[in-house]
């Protein structure tokens, strides 16, 4: 009986020892595959980073050439709108001189008319 007692206790040693072993491989196993996911978030975060720090810059630099093209369309339109204001400055001098030579050359057929 103390045999048999003594077979079987070094059978389920050697059956824990197994089950041990297998926990310990599969625990290891785990734990790679954590550290490989980890791995891949870290890169795929940084791969996300370095896309968004690039579009970022790439707006950045189209928003600063829509400004200055802003910038210049106003300063474009102030420029015409100094030209039209002399335009019509000029139009009203020629208009006065136009009445005032008509009225000279209206006084000028009365007179010769006379």
């Amino acid at each position: 009986q103390l045999h048999l007692t003594t077979s079987e206790k070094n059978e389920l040693a050697r059956s824990l020892e197994m089950v041990q072993n297998q926990l310990q491989e599969k625990e290891s196993e785990i734990k790679r595959e954590i550290s490989e996911y980890k791995d891949r978030l870290l890169q795929a975060e940084k791969e996300h980073q370095d896309a968004l720090t690039e579009a970022n810059q790439k707006n950045k630099v189209e928003i600063d050439a829509c400004h200055e093209k802003i910038s210049s369309l106003e300063h474009f339109i102030n420029s015409q709108k100094l030209e039209i204001e002399h335009l019509k400055s000029n139009k009203e001098q020629l208009n006065t001189s136009l009445k005032e030579a008509n009225q000279a050359l209206g006084e000028l057929l009365k007179t010769k008319v006379r």
